[in-house]
């Protein structure tokens, strides 16, 4: 019996392992007018993330060593955030949201880096921005952005 049980709870705490997983996405915003609007209405900045999410083997890296730890949640809290992805495989993402974020690329990563923090006003002026990630745990550099930046 107990091994009945234990069989019905492995998919109940599977499933609620993911939906802890996907709380700390709902915060990314995927439009910048929206982004820019809330921005407003909080008195915040916006920090903008451009990222390749299928082929970018530097974004893959610092959504886990940036995004997932207690400092930049500590952090983000005083930012209206905006995800960017321009993926390889068009079934990512809408096509919509793909002309969306290939305007913003022409518009605010003119360099087309990825990653990219930009760091923006509520008026959507460019405040600063770090490029790059060289994948070796260090994100000293991307804490202080939004340390000086919030």
């Amino acid at each position: 019996m107990k091994y009945f049980i234990l069989l019905f709870m492995i998919p109940l705490l599977a499933t609620a392992q993911a939906d802890l997983n996907n709380v700390d996405d709902s915060k990314w915003l995927t439009n910048y007018d929206s982004a820019i609007s809330r921005a407003k209405k909080q008195d915040k900045n916006v920090l903008v993330y451009f990222t390749g999410s299928d082929w970018c083997p530097p974004c893959k890296m610092l959504k886990t060593d940036l995004f997932e730890t207690h400092e930049f949640q500590e952090l983000s809290r005083n930012y209206i955030l905006l995800y960017i992805d321009v993926p390889r495989n068009k079934d990512l993402i809408s096509e919509k949201q793909m002309v969306h974020n290939k305007e913003l690329l022409t518009k605010l990563n003119k360099k087309k880096v990825f990653p990219l923090l930009t760091v923006l006003d509520s008026k959507g002026n460019e405040l600063d921005q770090l490029s790059g990630y060289s994948m070796n745990g260090v994100i000293d550099s991307h804490l202080k952005l939004l340390e000086n930046n919030k």
